[in-house]
């Protein structure tokens, strides 16, 4: 498909959507052949991996947002970008108020897997470890398995986006920073259900 045949509002769309100049916007446009959803699938994946990169940027702004669902549920969290900038945009207060969502909805109890106490992972380990029946020499493969397993729906970044089950929060994340150019991240959570205490 020749350039006249890519529309300026197919490039303003695809700028919106990956977060890249309208220059980066058009050629991907060119490179896709016109093909738009090719394009935003090749720009996403630019994006990502400089979202990966960011990933290591200190993170000391942010906000903290909750979410109360039929006066019985409630959830409030804090996440965190760089700059009071984006901080304030409409984008970033979406995305932590969805987060507040995913917490109240899904109750999980970590962060990330780096948050679960080695105490409560060693003693799951000792529980599979006595119920073991597969053969020995796959045992610390099926056992790692099964850890992760346990813990999959309990880690915030592991489970499944509630809004898209397609990806994690994590990517859902990652999605957010290859569009703001920021690093982000959710530094902690509190959910709060009537009538029931920890």
């Amino acid at each position: 498909m020749a350039d006249a045949k890519i529309s300026i509002e197919q490039i303003k769309k695809l700028k919106e959507l990956s977060g890249v100049g309208l220059t980066d916007a058009k050629q991907a446009l060119v490179e896709a052949k016109g093909d738009f959803d090719k394009a935003l699938e090749a720009m996403r994946k630019k994006g990502l991996t400089k979202a990966e990169k960011r990933g290591d940027r200190e993170t000391r702004e942010g906000l903290i947002e909750s979410y109360v669902h039929d006066g019985r549920i409630g959830a409030i969290v804090e996440v965190n970008c760089e700059t009071s900038f984006v901080a304030k945009t409409d984008e970033f207060k979406t995305l932590a108020h969805q987060i507040a969502m995913q917490v109240a909805s899904m109750a999980p109890l970590y962060v990330s897997v780096d948050d679960i106490p080695a105490d409560v992972v060693e003693a799951k380990k000792k529980e599979f470890e006595e119920n073991f029946k597969g053969p020995e020499k796959m045992k610390d493969q099926i056992i790692g398995g099964q850890i992760k397993k346990a813990f999959a729906d309990k880690v915030l970044m592991d489970q499944p986006y509630i809004l898209d089950d397609t990806k994690t929060v994590a990517e859902f994340i990652k999605d957010s920073i290859a569009k703001t150019g920021e690093n982000i991240t959710v530094r902690q959570f509190k959910r709060i259900e009537l009538g029931v205490t920890e």
